[in-house]
């Protein structure tokens, strides 16, 4: 039996025009499913593991490629979630199909499930490597504690993904939410900046303004919003971000 016959992925939602998971007009495939509980997650509704939209690799591919003829030169296919990586084998298999028609793969990420020390996961983790073209990597924020605190989770595997992925030689893009008064300290950004410094594959570093879109995603769950009242961060303070991290030195940043 093939990878794709016994491989099934949840899926959550599609955007079949996208503009800002990766380079060029993507087709972005959300999956179900997150560990991470972020304070400021604008998709909380993709964190259960919910199985009430199962597809096969190929009906996933299938449904993607109906629109290839958008994708011109440089667009493609975006896998995001949720954490894609908690259906890693279906995410390695849409890729797999996608590279043999020589479309662009974009694995939109923020690492929590990098498992460095698991041998088995780590070969299935190459094996979707060797299918993909770009890793877009949130990092949400550099201190460990302070990470702990804001997702749930640590960041020590995280990292090391970003390290193992550069080593790889596969190319990056990195992306950083701004919060006030919560992601936005300049010492902390300096060191974020110090640490991406260190991945000699990152084309691309982003700055996204924390904003409240998701907020009645939220309210409808139930859920407490543990940032209420917490502002958007001003144009200023995104531009002085956006200084720190030295955004315009990379070869992939947005032409001004």
């Amino acid at each position: 039996m093939s990878q794709e016959n016994q491989t099934v992925g949840y899926v959550h939602s599609v955007e079949t025009f996208g503009l800002v998971d990766g380079p060029g007009v993507r087709y972005v495939l959300f999956l179900q499913g997150c560990a991470m509980r972020c304070q400021y997650c604008h998709n909380p509704e993709t964190w259960a593991f919910t199985r009430d939209r199962a597809q096969t690799p190929q009906q996933a591919f299938a449904a993607a490629y109906r629109y290839h003829n958008y994708w011109k030169n440089n667009g493609g296919l975006t896998i995001s979630g949720g954490e894609p990586l908690l259906q890693l084998d279906f995410v390695s298999e849409v890729f797999r199909l996608a590279r043999a028609k020589g479309v662009h793969t974009a694995l939109d990420t923020s690492g929590q499930p990098f498992a460095p020390e698991d041998a088995a996961w780590m070969a299935r983790f190459d094996e979707l490597l060797a299918h993909t073209s770009l890793v877009i990597l949130d990092l949400k924020e550099i201190d460990g504690a302070r990470h702990q605190a804001l997702t749930g989770h640590g960041n020590a595997n995280i990292l090391a993904m970003a390290r193992y992925v550069a080593e790889k030689g596969v190319p990056l893009w990195v992306r950083h939410v701004l919060v006030p008064g919560l992601t936005d300290d300049p010492a902390g950004l300096r060191q974020l900046d110090a640490f991406i410094r260190t991945l000699p594959t990152v084309r691309r570093v982003e700055v996204l303004p924390y904003h409240t879109l998701g907020l009645f995603k939220w309210k409808n769950l139930g859920i407490p919003y543990p940032l209420d009242g917490v502002r958007t961060p001003t144009g200023e303070e995104v531009q002085q971000a956006e200084e720190l991290l030295h955004v315009q030195e990379y070869p992939d940043a947005p032409k001004r």
